[in-house]
């Protein structure tokens, strides 16, 4: 088993001890850096001054990117089945003449 690290996150002027596997840094520190960059970008564009607001902003602009990636996951599902559909229906008729 991998030994575990001890890292620190800083987020929203607030620092999270965190203890991970190695194979969590590099995703984590990417995704504290994504928090801290929409947490300006929220800040210059909006003048929120409540941190609480900006992160709850944040939250719900990832939650809303994953729900949409796995609607889109969904729909593209349902159009590669309904192509292997018509693939094999084609295949079959080819194979019964």
């Amino acid at each position: 088993m991998a030994e575990k690290l001890k890292i620190k996150l800083s987020i929203a002027n607030r620092v999270y001890p965190l203890t991970i596997l190695p194979n969590q840094e590099e995703g984590l520190r990417k995704a504290a850096k994504k928090i801290e960059a929409m947490i300006s970008q929220f800040e210059q564009n909006y003048s929120v001054r409540d941190k609480q607001d900006v992160l709850a902003m944040c939250a719900l602009q990832f939650a809303s990117q994953v729900e949409q990636k796995q609607i889109d996951k969904a729909e593209v599902s349902v159009e590669v089945e309904s192509k292997l559909d018509a693939l094999d229906q084609l295949l079959q008729e080819h194979l019964s003449a």
